[in-house]
C-alpha cells in the first residue's frame, strides 16, 4: 500500500469517527436542521473522498509536518553580524571606489 493509500485511510478513518459523532449528537439533540446539514455534509465528504481515485503521478508532494524545522523568532544575538557586509552597503568601516 502507497503512501497516497495510507493517507486516504486515515482520512476514511477520521470521517467515520466524525460519522460517529455526528449521530451521537443526532440522539442527543433530534432531527434537526443542523443535524441534518451535518450528517449530509459528512455524507459528502466521504463521497469526494471515495472519488479521489489515485493521486497525479506528476505531483510532487511538498514536505511532511514532520520534514518542517521551525525558527525561532528569538533574535540574534547581535555579536553573530561582527564584520558582516550588510547587503546593498558592503561593510562599514570601506567605501566603494
Amino acid at each position: 500500500m502507497g503512501e497516497g493509500n495510507n493517507s486516504v485511510a486515515a482520512v476514511a478513518r477520521a470521517l467515520e469517527g466524525l460519522h460517529a459523532a455526528v449521530g451521537n449528537l443526532g440522539q442527543e439533540y433530534g432531527d434537526t436542521l443542523g443535524i441534518r446539514r451535518l450528517v449530509s455534509d459528512v455524507a459528502r465528504l466521504s463521497d469526494d473522498l471515495a472519488e479521489l481515485g489515485q493521486p497525479d503521478p506528476k505531483h510532487r508532494p511538498g514536505p511532511g509536518p514532520e520534514e518542517l524545522e521551525e525558527i525561532s523568532d528569538v533574535e540574534y544575538d547581535a555579536s553573530m553580524w561582527t564584520d558582516a557586509e550588510h547587503e546593498g552597503f558592503g561593510a562599514p568601516d570601506r567605501h566603494a571606489p
